[in-house]
């Protein structure tokens, strides 16, 4: 999700895979309801801790978009990885030779298999959609104008401004023209009718 929409700058870190921790374990207390003695509290316990930490991420300079990313996958994988039989078919294959139990036929279930089944999809759905988008150069601000302040929400004590690079811009036809404001170095684009995001990504080339 970075990538996608943080254009302008790199952030690097474990937090994305700890979040997707996070997520897993959410997903498994979903998917493996039944085995819980103290639900509710574990599922308190667990969304108290995530919304904490993801409201951290709004603060300036925090990629909360590699927290969110991290945690959507990590859940959708616990779905698909972490899902364990019910004790009833478990409890079958411990009993003693010359003992007759109850059968039960399904290892798993049926909401255990729809979660599996649709977390699965729409893993391979958001990876490949997302993967497209990103080999295409797409900057997903262009089609969500509220989703940076997922990541930073601006204050009066702090901006969520990561430089102060600025360029002046002139457009001849098919050629775009840029100066850099900092180090005054110029160069020519073959980029007709550009956009606002386009000019800023290639503002921060030039200046860097």
């Amino acid at each position: 999700m970075s990538a996608l929409f943080i254009k302008a700058s790199i952030s690097v870190g474990a937090s994305g895979a700890l979040f997707g921790l996070l997520g897993g374990m959410l997903s498994e207390l979903l998917t493996n309801w039944t085995i819980y003695t103290n639900k509710c509290a574990a599922l308190f316990t667990l969304v108290l801790i995530i919304a904490i930490n993801l409201a951290v991420g709004v603060l300036p300079h925090v990629d909360n978009f590699a927290h969110i990313g991290g945690f959507v996958s990590g859940f959708f994988l616990g779905f698909v990885l972490l899902i364990r039989p019910h004790f009833g078919w478990v409890a079958q294959k411990n009993v003693p030779p010359g003992y007759r139990a109850t059968p039960v036929k399904h290892k798993h279930k049926l909401y255990q298999y729809i979660l599996w089944i649709a977390a699965a999809i729409l893993l391979i759905v958001g990876f490949t959609v997302g993967l497209l988008m990103l080999f295409q150069g797409v900057n997903a601000n262009n089609y969500c104008s509220w989703c940076h302040y997922l990541s930073c929400v601006p204050t009066s004590i702090k901006s969520c401004s990561s430089s102060t690079i600025s360029c002046l811009s002139s457009q001849e036809g098919n050629s775009l023209n840029l100066m850099c404001g900092g180090n005054r170095r110029t160069r020519s684009y073959l980029l007709p009718n550009a956009t606002e995001s386009q000019i800023e990504e290639l503002c921060t080339q030039l200046c860097s």
